[in-house]
């Protein structure tokens, strides 16, 4: 969970593959907590899962502008992490899902006004786009990305998807 909730940054890159479709991680650290084999099932109903939450879309979440995030995560933890960041965890599950479906939306990100979220899209589509398509996308924004993380992001996906 520290990678996907406490991490303020880019989550490394040796961990993007191992995190799977996980967006937030809390469920993971209550799962492995030994004091948990202790506890007893909740009978709030505030704490129950929410059903629109068990297997959401990715592609509608990555659509979430923050009014729309914080809209949707209203009375949520989900909501403390922030929009930035929920989006930067969305993009590594969805670079993870192998959906060539959510390159275009994923592509629109390579336009966000974040740095922490254009560097995960460049990720993401280096998973999900042919490796023709992703260099000729990074010539493109090469040209013109200023951030060096996410200049890093594309330079380093790019040698691997050159020679695949």
């Amino acid at each position: 969970s520290y990678l996907t909730i406490e991490n303020k940054g880019p989550i490394p890159r040796e961990f993007r593959d191992k995190i799977g479709n996980r967006i937030y991680g809390c469920d993971d650290c209550l799962a492995a907590c030994p004091w948990n084999k202790f506890a007893q099932a909740a009978s709030e109903a505030k704490l129950a899962a929410r059903d629109d939450l068990r297997e959401p879309p990715l592609a509608e979440l990555l659509a979430l502008d923050d009014a729309a995030f914080r809209s949707f995560f209203s009375g949520s933890p989900i909501k403390r992490i922030g929009r930035d960041r929920f989006i930067r965890n969305v993009l590594i599950a969805a670079g993870n899902s192998g959906g060539a479906a959510l390159a275009g939306v994923v592509r629109g990100l390579l336009d966000d006004a974040s740095p922490l979220v254009r560097g995960a899209a460049v990720w993401a589509l280096s998973r999900l786009l042919p490796a023709i398509d992703f260099a000729q996308l990074a010539a493109t924004a090469l040209a013109t990305e200023d951030d060096m993380t996410v200049r890093d992001e594309w330079l380093s996906a790019l040698p691997a998807k050159v020679h695949a």
